[in-house]
């Protein structure tokens, strides 16, 4: 066995294509399985770690199987092809020992030529995050996404039902510089968008989401540890699944990444009186 370091996810190598890691108690969600964006920059550091990998990702798309709890996790992880630009893995992962998988992801990856750049979305206006509240952790204690990331916002919370769901917020990283890892694991780090038509008498749990990462890898890193602004939209709900999309861009206003996500949603069960 073989040991890599990260600066978030300490990967053991068992054998080719098998991996390890131990996720521990803070990045659980308060419901118990682990936070969502957890497994996104997992999936994004080990196929970056494949000895066979070529280039940077480009895509991951992710299926959320079964709750992944925390605890020794495995990774399994399967080259499905290799182009002269474009490569896709596979990385299935679950909880050391188990026969089924948690989460499955595939990850495009590509070598980015050098092509004439277009852009047709904008930078929406925002406060800067200077200018806006320092939130607080109670007890002191930050979990699962805040530990990960401080966010600041104009909204109050608890979310309340309103007419549109459309929001902003500035995200900066506490554990280390923007990477694609990082990234990816902000694009699940935001208020389900069902709470804004119908406010926290809903549960969620996220079923598929897809992040779309445009930028390159130097264009992230120029980030550095500043803040960047993602913008977070829900279209429709019912049926038990809503979906949100959201952006994500540097201060200068480079669009860095897009993200789709599919939620399944159900009342909150009501608890009767004494």
């Amino acid at each position: 066995m073989r040991t890599t370091d990260s600066d978030l996810f300490a990967l053991t190598a068992v054998e080719p294509g098998r991996w390890t890691t131990h996720a521990g108690p803070d990045w659980k969600n308060p419901n118990g399985p682990l936070w969502g964006g957890y497994p996104i920059g997992l999936a994004l550091t080990v196929v970056g770690t494949e000895p066979e990998a070529v280039g940077e990702p480009l895509s991951i798309s992710l299926t959320y199987v079964a709750a992944l709890a925390d605890g020794e996790v495995e990774i399994r992880t399967r080259r499905l092809r290799q182009g002269g630009s474009i490569g896709v893995w596979e990385v299935d992962l679950r909880p050391a020992g188990a026969e089924g998988v948690s989460v499955q992801a595939i990850v495009t990856l590509a070598r980015r030529p050098a092509t004439p750049p277009f852009a047709f979305a904008k930078m929406p206006e925002a406060p800067e995050p200077e200018n806006l509240p320092t939130p607080m952790s109670p007890g002191g204690a930050r979990h699962f996404g805040a530990q990960a990331f401080e966010r600041r916002t104009t909204e109050t919370f608890p979310i309340q039902p309103q007419a549109s769901s459309y929001s902003t917020a500035w995200v900066r990283p506490r554990l280390g510089p923007w990477d694609k890892p990082m990234l990816g694991m902000l694009t699940d780090n935001s208020p389900p968008r069902a709470f804004y038509a119908l406010g926290h008498t809903v549960m969620t749990t996220t079923l598929s989401l897809t992040v779309y990462l445009h930028a390159t890898a130097e264009e992230v890193a120029e980030a550095g540890r500043d803040w960047l602004l993602v913008e977070y939209e829900g279209r429709v709900g019912g049926g038990g699944a809503s979906d949100e999309r959201s952006s994500y861009w540097r201060r200068d206003g480079k669009l860095l990444a897009t993200s789709e996500q599919l939620v399944w949603y159900r009342e909150t069960p009501r608890v009767s009186p004494e």
